[in-house]
């Protein structure tokens, strides 16, 4: 079989995958594993927006910032800073220079037919490929489609039609913007303040709500507010833009500032002028430019899973998982069940609820978080019992920055003895929350994690004190 076409030419394979993201790649590799033929299909980059705009380049932005902050609280350090160009070197070099032809070549290695171009359904058990020649290929397959196309930002009606960054503009930033305006206060918002605050960026957070990380537990995003407003981001809480004006606004490509100045009215009639808008509003599932209606069915029908046997959509693009990592998991999962063929359809589509989800924002201190909180335990009808630790208490953590910063807090179900939630707050904790996240997915109950002993003197000693005031 050959992905070379000719104005219209036609292949057939046992699956086909619109989208060569984490969750396409997972997928097709387990299907050809099992022997299956397998096209993927791929209008952008092969390895989709995380391993070139989003997880990898923002992790090689932060950690250097991380880095350098650490020897400014820690004393026999001569404190060291940022090199912008240097870093955005660093960027460039972990994201291939945004040339994906290494890992295209991986995937087709292992088996699989790699087409360049949109992918789009024609009717039933039907692909079209548009290559960018105009080319149109047609893809036929024997089991499936599976669609991971991954999400697409929103765009507040206010800012359309005016040029502004979007998250791939911040990760892949050329210029570094004086004054920099960021709409949103999730977690790319926090984690784009962070690296072009160190960058050089006056940044300015112009947040709806009253908090940064909305869902969270309080205590977290008022630690990192104050850490972030302690590196010079200015935070302006429940504040909405009503109109943006930019006159001179022009699109110079990827990470360069889109024109002249932008001017942003509040709805508090506060006029705010910057040199960059970056939008950090959200993404919805990508799913327009699928022609679904050519199969009878609509993006709610998508997402609410009423597809016919032969569609799946899985990651991103499913509304459900909006996190890399479990993606990954519910392909590994889907195919597990796919690949079973006496299993039942909605065994494939339901099986990655066995997991808790996992999230961490690598700002300074960072944000790592699995399973509920306090707050959606209750709403979720648990009856909780929770407990608190300061990492400042913690020996082990003191070694790690002299002004310790951060705070952990379990959550724990009193029917079953067992954690349903973990948070904590400071440095490293995203290489501590496996811990937690292995004691929920086990089910094991809080009389038996005393029995995991921490070493000292390690900040992995705060869960001492976790385990005991729910004892």
């Amino acid at each position: 079989m050959s992905s070379t076409s000719s104005s219209a030419t036609e292949n057939q394979f046992d699956i086909i995958v619109i989208g060569a993201g984490p969750v396409g790649e997972v997928l097709a590799q387990s299907t050809l594993d099992a022997g299956l033929s397998t096209a993927i299909v791929e209008h952008n980059l092969v390895g989709g927006n995380c391993a070139y705009y989003a997880c990898k380049p923002s992790k090689a932005l932060l950690r250097p910032v991380t880095v350098a902050a650490t020897t400014q609280h820690l004393s026999g350090l001569r404190d060291t800073g940022v090199v912008a160009d240097d870093l955005l070197a660093r960027r460039s070099q972990k994201v291939s220079n945004y040339d994906d032809t290494a890992q295209k070549q991986a995937i087709e290695d292992v088996g699989a037919t790699v087409f360049r171009g949109h992918g789009r359904l024609n009717g039933e058990r039907t692909v079209e490929v548009h290559g960018s020649d105009g080319s149109v290929t047609t893809l036929r397959p024997n089991r499936a489609v599976v669609v991971t196309t991954g999400t697409t930002p929103n765009i507040p009606p206010v800012m359309e039609g005016i040029p502004a960054w979007d998250s791939q503009d911040a990760t892949a930033a050329q210029d570094i913007p004086t004054r920099l305006a960021i709409i949103g206060g999730g977690p790319v918002a926090c984690e784009a303040a962070t690296w072009m605050a160190a960058l050089g960026s006056k940044v300015t957070m112009l947040v709806r709500e009253g908090t940064l990380l909305t869902g969270l537990e309080p205590f977290a995003a008022d630690i990192l507010a104050e850490q972030l407003e302690y590196v010079g981001v200015d935070i302006q809480f429940f504040t909405e833009a009503a109109e943006v004006r930019r006159p001179d606004g022009l699109d110079l490509g990827l990470g360069k500032v889109k024109g002249g100045p932008v001017t942003v009215r509040t709805k508090d009639s506060n006029f705010l002028e910057f040199d960059e808008l970056l939008l950090a509003t959200g993404h919805r599932p990508a799913l327009e430019s699928l022609n679904l209606a050519s199969v009878g069915l609509t993006t709610d029908d998508v997402l609410e899973q009423r597809t016919p046997e032969w569609l799946h959509v899985l990651g991103d693009a499913s509304g459900q998982y909006r996190l890399t990592h479990m993606g990954k998991y519910q392909a590994r999962q889907f195919a597990q069940h796919f690949l079973d063929e006496d299993a039942p359809r909605a065994a494939a589509d339901a099986s990655q609820q066995q997991a808790p989800t996992t999230q961490v924002v690598f700002t300074d201190p960072q944000v790592a978080y699995v399973g509920h909180t306090e707050e959606s335990a209750r709403d979720a009808g648990y009856d909780v019992i929770t407990a608190e630790a300061d990492f400042a208490d913690v020996a082990g953590a003191a070694l790690l920055r002299d002004d310790v910063v951060g705070k952990a807090k379990i959550v724990v179900d009193n029917a079953t003895n067992c954690l349903v939630g973990a948070t904590m707050v400071g440095t490293d904790t995203a290489e501590m929350l496996h811990a937690a996240t292995i004691a929920i997915a086990g089910q094991v109950p809080v009389s038996t994690l005393h029995h995991a002993v921490p070493v000292f003197p390690t900040a992995s000693e705060v869960w001492l004190g976790l385990l005991e005031k729910v004892s």
